[in-house]
């Protein structure tokens, strides 16, 4: 059932299920088994399969929450590592995504009974593999009731799920589907879509097989040749466990004996498990749009390679109504800057909210505004009332609205711009977030690229001792400006640009001070010396693919710094230190990443050492002072 009907061909309300059936009774997992068999939190792996829809109409979120089973990694951040026998409590945890930053919810083991049915999400393997079950209720929780996910967006799903952006696939104008699919799906993306709407606004089952404004999880495409020529296909699953395409390729189709028999046995599996093959053309009629998700967006180009260099920037704040200047917030504003060389369609804005605080029915309570800045406003951190005036036109993007989000599109040439938020209503706290297409690697980038040069290689091992006591002189150790001096003309070159600040190599020496003395003797030099032998090599490597090291890369660099091995870091970590070592244009310089990457592994060895069961530590007022005024 839709509960409203939406402009926007990509995102209405997806609702199939059924809600007015009479409430039922709580009960605990073990009560309910009643002996018969031991609970399960996994058994055997989670896959899309474990999942079969219930009385919610969540078809939504179940839909995405089988493209996350295709992604172990980010499914294992949101159920994490738990069980009903090691240290069980009678309570379960799940993460998720919400403006920014990781929300734990607990829930308890009881779930919703009606006599001896389970309401809501069905447990599979002889009802004993509970996680999907567990998980629909902490996301219930999470958006207030049972009831408030009986209709919702698959975008907004994609999000709470894995906090990414979505792109919204128009299916008239995308010509190559499988080579689509299959690069999304290389890139780690998660893909749904969804079936038409009827006239009736009611989601009804189809003779075709398929469910109307129903949602799907996309799971695989292949192009195959028949006898008679090439044929394109994809396969989708059924949130409802049941339920299949009856229509060419379909399980029982005789296109199936067609083709090679290695083919076959690879691709066809004759079971009524939700999960079925159709044609692309055939799933052009039937669908409305492909949801692609992806850390950062998804933006093919005529050959369908995907371009991943984005730069990303994030702004946390709140609009105000009646907070206005011609009509425009003016406490909300984002200014942002456009270098050279990028292609068009190269801005995405996305802005995401709270939706607990909306009422059911609430649409989308924020516009978005984009102005470009003139010379003479471009000095000005805050734009003065004088800019808004109104003859000042905004410039025109493609909007794509859900409950939760507003994800805009634009082609923005060089220059200064300003994103304006403003609240229809009432006070709504929203973070914003700008990514930026960086040109490809083989372009040739221009000053507002270029950081300082990094040296092609460091001095050697054996030249070590000679360049400390070249900067120490008479002392046998160097102080912070000393440092500053050795690493900016042993390590960077060319014209001035992003070099190490006196502030960075004083936190550099407090860092590697193991002595505490303010100052960094020899083997502490060369300590220090061996991890920037490791910086200088992961900066490298990320940025010789374009040119530039964005903030999206830090998970690359922590990830491929020896000396950060075992050191893990979460999503809400990440996101921090995109803010603290990000420049407005998403870039990162080589001295700022030299810092983090100290600071993390400086941090999480402190954090071993004083912590006795690696979970947690006890620290005085003044231990903690002393660690975090001087390191």
């Amino acid at each position: 059932m839709i509960q409203e009907q939406l402009p926007e061909y990509a995102n209405a309300k997806l609702c199939s299920g059924n809600a007015r059936r009479a409430p039922g009774t709580e009960r605990a997992l073990k009560d309910i088994l009643n002996g018969k068999s031991e609970p399960h939190f996994i058994l055997e792996g989670a896959s899309r399969f474990d999942i079969q829809q219930g009385e919610a109409g969540d078809c939504w979120f179940l839909a995405a929450l089988g493209s996350l089973t295709l992604n172990q990694q980010h499914l294992q951040k949101i159920l994490m590592d738990q069980s009903f026998s090691h240290q069980y409590a009678g309570i379960f945890r799940f993460w998720f995504w919400q403006c920014g930053q990781w929300v734990e919810v607990v829930v308890d083991d009881r779930l919703p009974i009606l006599k001896t049915e389970y309401l809501f999400v069905r447990p599979r393997s002889n009802n004993q593999e509970f996680w999907p079950c567990l998980l629909e209720k902490a996301y219930a929780k999470f958006h207030g009731s049972y009831a408030n996910l009986h209709y919702g967006f698959l975008p907004d799903a994609l999000v709470d799920l894995t906090g990414g952006v979505v792109t919204n696939i128009d299916l008239n104008l995308s010509s190559d589907l499988v080579m689509m699919v299959k690069t999304a799906a290389k890139a780690g993306s998660l893909i749904t879509c969804a079936t038409l709407a009827e006239p009736t606004g009611v989601a009804r089952s189809l003779k075709n097989g398929l469910v109307s404004q129903h949602a799907y999880t996309v799971t695989g495409a292949q192009r195959i040749q028949t006898w008679r020529s090439w044929e394109d296909l994809i396969r989708l699953w059924n949130p409802w466990g049941h339920t299949e395409w009856r229509g060419r390729w379909s399980d029982e189709s005789l296109e199936w004996q067609k083709i090679p028999d290695q083919q076959r046995r690879q691709l066809h599996e004759n079971k009524e498990d939700g999960e079925f093959w159709m044609s692309c053309q055939d799933f052009r009629d039937n669908f409305s749009c492909l949801h692609i998700c992806n850390q950062f967006p998804v933006s093919l180009n005529q050959e369908n390679v995907p371009h991943e260099r984005w730069s990303q920037v994030m702004f946390k704040n709140s609009a105000t109504p009646g907070n206005t200047t011609e009509g425009l917030s003016r406490d909300t504003q984002s200014i942002f800057s456009v270098p050279e060389g990028m292609e068009s369609h190269n801005a995405i804005m996305s802005i995401n909210i709270i939706q607990q605080n909306l009422k059911a029915k609430d649409k989308f309570p924020l516009s978005l505004s984009v102005f470009k800045v003139d010379p003479q406003f471009q000095h000005y951190q805050k734009l003065p009332p004088t800019f808004f005036s109104k003859f000042r036109n905004a410039i025109e993007g493609i909007s794509s609205k859900n409950r939760g989000s507003l994800t805009k599109r634009y082609s923005l040439s060089p220059g200064t711009y300003v994103a304006v938020t403003s609240a229809h209503s009432e006070t709504v706290e929203f973070l914003l977030r700008i990514f930026l297409k960086m040109p490809d690697g083989n372009r040739n980038l221009d000053s507002n690229f270029n950081l300082m040069a990094l040296k092609a290689s460091l001095p050697k091992h054996s030249s070590q001792e000679s360049i400390f006591h070249k900067y120490a002189q008479q002392e046998l150790n160097l102080d912070a400006a000393q440092l500053q001096n050795l690493l900016n003309q042993e390590l960077l070159t060319g014209t001035p640009g992003h070099t190490f600040s006196l502030d960075e190599c004083r936190s550099i020496v407090a860092l590697m001070d193991l002595k505490v003395n303010g100052r960094l003797e020899q083997d502490e030099f060369a300590r220090l010396w061996g991890r920037l032998v490791h910086c200088q090599r992961v900066f490298q490597n990320i940025q010789n693919h374009s040119g530039v090291f964005l903030s999206l890369d830090l998970w690359k660099a922590v990830r491929d710094a020896g000396f950060l091995a075992g050191i893990s870091v979460s999503n809400e970590l990440l996101d921090l230190m995109t803010l603290r070592y990000g420049d407005s244009s998403g870039r990162v310089s080589f001295p700022s990443l030299v810092c983090l990457l100290l600071r993390l592994e400086a941090m999480a060895k402190t954090f071993q050492n004083l912590s006795k069961d690696g979970k947690g530590l006890y620290l005085t007022e003044m231990e903690w002072m002393n660690l975090v005024m001087y390191n």
